[in-house]
Parts: structure tokens; C-alpha cells; sequence
């Protein structure tokens, strides 16, 4: 414990040179970067978008929403800025190249093969293709079944669009790995007569990878009681220590015709600010149904820089920084997972197998504290360490934390939780 902590030690003293130099990285994952002003929700607080400011002396570590703190491929930013230099920005069709990209990226990354550019559809951002599905699939007052701790945008916009939200809980075994209760979801499908369900893998927020056969049995009960499935798949390029993310559509034949998938280079490259996803749908007629829903609202066309910036996303650098943001977030978490171990006794939570958050569950603690999970959670924003309130995500003791920040903000995150809050 003690090399452990002149170690950190010698981290916080010079960040930049010392971490480049231990894990020997092409791209930069160490330098700060500020964003203030820079258009960030992040970090320039809004009332009634976030957080409260903290408190004076303290600035903004931003813990919080779903984005990363580091600069994006630069392959990117050259994309764009090559296309920029042309002074037209008029009506446009997609690039070949624009589905080249994405049909590559699934075969290196994925072992897809069999993608077609007709399987492909661009979707302005993840739960507009997702709400498009709902629209086609389901009408206003049906039952749709999530699993539960639920990302919060599935949340909102299936309540906005009047369906009716059925949870099946994820149960966390012996060794405290969330899994699926394929008993529940079969008898919450029957007794709710659902016939569309949301699946999340990686599971955002409790980070599981789900294994192929995890994911063969939750196909099999959506198979027996006929569900359309929309797998959220935006996670899938942030996968960490070894583990592998499993396209749903690929277990079997059936799942590669009942599923809905949908993907994004945003939160893999940190680029939700230009917006733009993409649907891969196999099977023709939901694949018509959902680009009919898709097109009433003229609203879900491509912009041209969104193009660009995914195939800038795409090349061969973009593959690289992958493999070494995973690494970044992975030493990231190692070490969150050891400091709360170690020093904050009540605080659970599940290592992270994909993504780059932490769900914490603060039950035990804050009955050994008599707290309440606002005032824990009031107590970190009050000293910058800006974390989200855990329970829009179904769960009343969680607290989510992102990880997708330089080394040195990390430690200095959990100095001050240290020195302020626990």
C-alpha cells in the first residue's frame, strides 16, 4: 500500500510526461483540458440541467453526464475541417465511404460479416431510432419492457411517447454480477401482453458485457413470446479487460430478424455535440417500418458534418485510439474500485465489464450514517466532484460516476471525497 501510494504520488506531481511514458500511449489521455465556455453541459452548470455550482474555492470535476473529458481522435477534427474548407454546405447524399466505414468497423471490431449499405440507416441520435421503433411497434397505453436499473433517456422519452414502462430487474448473484432473470421477463411479457422490449448491451448503468449465452437466452424468451427487441448497442466499442461485446443479432437467425440495433461513433469518440447514429436492421419489414416512422418528421436527415466526422472516426487512427482509450479507462477504474474498497466501508457497486461508469449503491452507508442519499450526493457537488444522482436510473441508494477523465482528476476527485465527504 505504501509503493501503491507514492505512486499516485508521483502521478499527481507531473501527470502528463510520467503517464505518457508508463502506458506508452500515441494518442494524449493525460492533458486537462478546460471547457468552460466551450458550449459543455458538462461543465458550465445551468439551473435545472444538472448539478448546482459548487461551492466558492472549488472548481468543477465533471463526474456526471455520459461524455468523456479527453480530445478525440484527431482524424476527426481533420475530417471535418478538410470538408469545411469548401464553401458549400448544400443539399447532399451520403458518401459510399460514409457506409464503407461503418461496414469495416463492425467486421474488424464486431466479426460481423453479411452488412449491406441497405441494412444501414442514419438515425439522429439513438432514442430518436428507438422512439421511431416504439412508434411503429406499439401504440400509445402498450407495455414495454425494460430491464431495470434503466438508462434515463429510455425513461423519458417512452413516458413522453405515452407507453407504459414494465421493469424486469437485473439481480446480482453471489460474486455480485448483475444478470438477467429470464423467469421474471418471460412472466412480465405474458402477464403485460408485451410484445417490444428494450435490451441494453452493454448495460448502461451497471456496465455489464452481456456473454453470447446470456444473450441467447433473453433472444429466446423475446423469440416464445414474439417481442420486437431494440438493443441499444452505443456502448459496444468501450469494452474493458479482455472482455467482448456480442452483437445481439449475431447469436442466431431469429435474433438477427427481431432485432432493432442501434449504434453511434458519439459516445465512443465523445462527439454527442454533432449528433449521429445509426440503425442496423437485417430483417425488410421492420426496416421499412421503422424508416416510414423514421421519415414523418423530416426531421432525421444527415448532416454533413456528422458524415464526415464518422469516417474521420472510422480510419485506421480511430481504431487505435479505441484500443487506448479502453486502456485508459480501465487503469481509471482499477483505481476507483481499489480507493473505494479500501476506504469507503458501505459503498457497493459492480467493476464495470464495458463503459467508463460506476454505479455505486450507497444503501449500507448511508444507514451507517443516517444520511440521505441527497445529502451524499449534495455533499460531492458542494466540493466539485460532480456526480449524478443515481436514482432516475431505478434504483433509490445510486449514485453514477464517469470515470472518462485524466488520471490526475480522478485522484483528485477522490482526495477531496476523501477529505470532505466520507
Amino acid at each position: 500500500m505504501h509503493q501503491h501510494a507514492a505512486f499516485l504520488s508521483c502521478v499527481r506531481t507531473s501527470h502528463t510526461k510520467l503517464m505518457r511514458g508508463i502506458l506508452n500511449m500515441k494518442y494524449d489521455f493525460t492533458s486537462i483540458i478546460d471547457r468552460r465556455g466551450m458550449d459543455s453541459v458538462a461543465v458550465d452548470l445551468r439551473p435545472g440541467s444538472g448539478p448546482e455550482a459548487p461551492k466558492e474555492g472549488f472548481d468543477v470535476i465533471p463526474m456526471w453526464i455520459a461524455d468523456m473529458n479527453f480530445p478525440t481522435v484527431p482524424t476527426i477534427q481533420e475530417a471535418i475541417i478538410e470538408r469545411a474548407k469548401h464553401p458549400m454546405f448544400g443539399y447532399f447524399l451520403p458518401k459510399e465511404e460514409y457506409f464503407d466505414s461503418i461496414i469495416k468497423w463492425h467486421e474488424v471490431r464486431n466479426g460481423v460479416t453479411g452488412l449491406t449499405k441497405e441494412h444501414i440507416g442514419y438515425e439522429n441520435g439513438v432514442l430518436g431510432c428507438a422512439m421511431s421503433a416504439v412508434n411503429a411497434f406499439s401504440a400509445p397505453g402498450d407495455c414495454v419492457l425494460l430491464h431495470s436499473p434503466t438508462y434515463i433517456g429510455f425513461t423519458s422519452s417512452l413516458e413522453n411517447n405515452g407507453r407504459k414502462i414494465i421493469h424486469s430487474d437485473l439481480v446480482r448473484d453471489e460474486a455480485g454480477v448483475w444478470r438477467m432473470d429470464y423467469d421474471d421477463m418471460d412472466a412480465k411479457i405474458k402477464k403485460y401482453k408485451i410484445h417490444l422490449a428494450v435490451f441494453c448491451s452493454p448495460h448502461n448503468p451497471c456496465g455489464r458485457v452481456w456473454e453470447r449465452e446470456e444473450i441467447e437466452k433473453a433472444m429466446e424468451v423475446y423469440k416464445r413470446n414474439d417481442c420486437v427487441v431494440i438493443s441499444d448497442e452505443i456502448w459496444s466499442d468501450i469494452i474493458l479487460y479482455g472482455n467482448k461485446h456480442i452483437p445481439t443479432q449475431s447469436v442466431n437467425e431469429d435474433a438477427k430478424n427481431r432485432t432493432i440495433a442501434l449504434y453511434a461513433p458519439s459516445k465512443t469518440f465523445n462527439l454527442a455535440g454533432l449528433v449521429g447514429a445509426y440503425h442496423i436492421i437485417y430483417n425488410k419489414y421492420l426496416r421499412d417500418r421503422v424508416r416510414a416512422q423514421g421519415s414523418k418528421s423530416h426531421y432525421n436527415e444527415l448532416n454533413i458534418f456528422s458524415m464526415h466526422a464518422l469516417i474521420g472516426a472510422y480510419k485506421k487512427e480511430g481504431y487505435e485510439w479505441v484500443d487506448e482509450l479502453c486502456q485508459v479507462l480501465g487503469e481509471n477504474i482499477d483505481y476507483a474500485s481499489e480507493h473505494i474498497i479500501n476506504n469507503y466501508h458501505g459503498i457497493k457497486f459492480f467493476k464495470p465489464e464495458g463503459t467508463y461508469m460506476l454505479y455505486l449503491d450507497c444503501e449500507e452507508w448511508l444507514k451507517e450514517h443516517n444520511m440521505t442519499l441527497y445529502d451524499l450526493y449534495k455533499k460531492g457537488t458542494d466540493v466539485g466532484v460532480m456526480w449524478q444522482d443515481g436514482r432516475p436510473f431505478n434504483h433509490p441508494y445510486a449514485i453514477r460516476l464517469n470515470l472518462a477523465l485524466p488520471k490526475s482528476k480522478v485522484i483528485e476527485a477522490f482526495e477531496r471525497l476523501d477529505k470532505y465527504v466520507f
